[in-house]
């Protein structure tokens, strides 16, 4: 197993992107995410998503 498969998430899926409002809130943060309001599951705002991919981030 190479070091880029090992780093790798699986099934790492992220919403689709709305087109337009009403958005979704963020899950960390209450704040209005990109994502469609409609979107069942996880929605992070983009600076949840920035400080979660640091703190789940290989140390390499």
């Amino acid at each position: 197993m190479s070091d880029a498969d090992y780093c790798t998430i699986a099934d790492a899926t992220k919403p689709p992107k709305a087109e337009g409002p009403p958005y979704a809130e963020c899950v960390l943060c209450r704040e209005q995410t990109e994502y469609p309001e409609s979107y069942k599951g996880l929605t992070l705002c983009p600076v949840c998503e920035w400080r979660e991919a640091e703190r789940t981030a290989c140390s390499g």
